[in-house]
């Protein structure tokens, strides 16, 4: 019988969860504890990080892991590399369900920079004001270019105070409306908006608001990540589980 350890935190770990869920397949559900209040799942979570590649290695072996299933988030490309070597160490099946990178429409305004650092550079220009959608994790690099006004957007409030000398906060969870995000933008005098390519659908209000107001996009690109298994639907993955379980049975696995 399959048993999934299910990387996640995104909203399509979530819907696969629910589908295993459905299909009484056992699987755990494994939150990097970022998050202060994780989702809610149908299946047994499990918070923390594994200690590096042999520590995830040895929890698929101890925990007799059949399938590796990484949906975290894109730019979560350090787990994504160990998830890669630590299946092949354990010799486990590995496959991630990730979301297609958003692409630029014609009317959208985008520059898109490689990284974090690249951001922070591409800010040396007069004082504007920046809307941050990047959460909490990467907000006090850009005390760098401490002349902007910085809106700031986290699912909780943060628990260490914020390096940024000049910002406000708003605490509130996805996903986002359109509508909301446009008031949001217009109400605090937003000139532009910068975010990490993260693709899907929960977090692309922001770039339609952002094209509604023609503002720039200052878009972060997606780290490289080794190569492996993709799939950008949870059904395929399921499919995949039910594939490689049916072909270890016919083989007396």
């Amino acid at each position: 019988m399959p048993n999934i350890l299910l990387l996640g935190g995104t909203t399509e770990a979530s819907a696969l969860a629910r589908l295993l869920a459905e299909r009484d397949v056992s699987a755990t559900f494994s939150y990097a504890g970022r998050t202060e209040n994780p989702r809610a799942q149908p299946v047994p979570i499990r918070i923390g990080g594994f200690g590096g590649v042999s520590g995830l290695a040895a929890y698929l072996r101890d925990h007799r892991v059949t399938h590796l299933v990484d949906a975290t988030h894109p730019f979560a490309a350090t787990m994504s590399a160990h998830a890669v070597e630590a299946a092949r160490i354990a010799g486990v099946p590995h496959a991630a369900l990730s979301r297609p990178a958003w692409r630029p429409e014609p009317s959208d305004d985008w520059r898109s920079v490689a990284d974090i650092a690249g951001a922070v550079n591409a800010l040396a220009v007069p004082p504007l004001r920046v809307m941050l959608a990047l959460g909490r994790m990467h907000a006090d690099a850009f005390a760098a270019q401490p002349h902007h006004h910085y809106l700031l957007r986290f699912v909780d409030a943060p628990s260490q105070p914020i390096t940024l000398p000049n910002h406000s906060l708003v605490v509130d969870r996805g996903p986002f409306g359109i509508d909301g995000d446009i008031r949001l933008m217009r109400d605090r005098g937003i000139d532009l908006v910068v975010c990490k390519n993260a693709g899907g659908s929960g977090a692309q209000a922001k770039l339609a608001a952002a094209r509604h107001l023609h503002l720039p996009v200052l878009m972060i690109d997606r780290p490289a990540l080794p190569d492996r298994l993709e799939f950008h639907r949870p059904q395929d993955v399921l499919d995949w589980i039910d594939h490689a379980a049916s072909f270890g049975n016919e083989r007396g696995v």
